[in-house]
């Protein structure tokens, strides 16, 4: 069995980080296991109150891991602040970590800031060289490169900037372009579109947590990384195309939409 580490946020509503994380690796028949950077007060309407972990636990959590089950992939995600991408990024080129997606989480789908401008410099020092891939969303492509990011031709100069941070890869996400959905790999000098409708879905929350981990679960498997993407969208698009609708805000995705329903009701009795 393949195994897949996420380092990331706790979303206690279950919807994003660590939580759809770990749903979304055990749909794809992978062995789930998680380093936990931080636990969020959060629910569909937004993010209420963050505890940061302490950077020496987090080492300690990566230690644990690496030293008994070693990942096939990993995936990171929040990470608050500047000790502990510094132990992350110590631990992952300790480990010789592989295939390492990262996506740079750091402002909230509800708008709320979840790192601080000395971990997101960090961010970019230590970790996006450790990258495979990384996949900002436009927000946090603009963050990234100070200016705005809002159509095709600005993504293509926003990715070739990011991409100097001297890493793999970089995906940026389109969900958030005025017309259609397109992502963008940029990868070696190359870039590749990936076209996709827009579904008329408001809950989106825990999207980015989702893609980035079913990537890392498609490296874990073997697939290049632009077929990685492809299986990944295409589990994403299906988790969206289910309708679930939970909570009175931006409501979470249905990760296991793709198993078979039980026969004859509860299988446990």
């Amino acid at each position: 069995m393949k195994k897949v580490l996420t380092i990331a946020g706790s979303d206690c509503s279950g919807g994003a980080g660590i939580q759809a994380d770990i749903k979304t690796i055990t749909v794809h028949k992978m062995y789930a296991m998680s380093v936990i950077t931080a636990l969020t007060a959060q629910n569909t309407t937004g993010v209420y109150g963050i505890r940061e972990a302490d950077a020496e636990f987090v080492g300690d959590q990566m230690d644990c891991i690496f030293t008994d089950i070693r990942p096939d992939a990993v995936k990171i995600g929040m990470v608050p602040n500047e000790k502990i991408i510094r132990v992350i990024a110590e631990k992952l080129r300790r480990y010789q970590a592989e295939d390492v997606v990262l996506d740079p989480v750091m402002i909230s789908t509800s708008g709320s800031r979840l790192m601080s401008e000395d971990a997101a410099e960090a961010l970019k020092e230590e970790l996006f060289p450790l990258a495979a891939v990384v996949t900002p969303n436009l927000m946090e492509a603009a963050a990234l490169c100070g200016f705005s990011v809002s159509a095709r031709q600005e993504m293509e100069v926003a990715a070739e900037k990011i991409a100097k941070y001297g890493f793999g890869a970089v995906l940026l996400k389109g969900g958030h372009l005025a017309e259609g959905a397109d992502d963008l790999l940029y990868e070696k000098g190359k870039y590749t579109w990936f076209s996709s409708k827009r579904i008329e879905n408001p809950n989106t929350h825990g999207t980015g947590c989702t893609l980035s981990s079913a990537i890392a679960c498609s490296l874990a498997a073997g697939y290049s990384l632009e077929r990685g993407i492809r299986n990944a969208k295409k589990y994403l698009t299906g988790a969206l195309q289910d309708g679930l609708d939970l909570g009175h805000g931006r409501g979470p995705l249905n990760h296991m939409y793709i198993l078979p329903p039980f026969a004859n009701g509860y299988p446990f009795r």
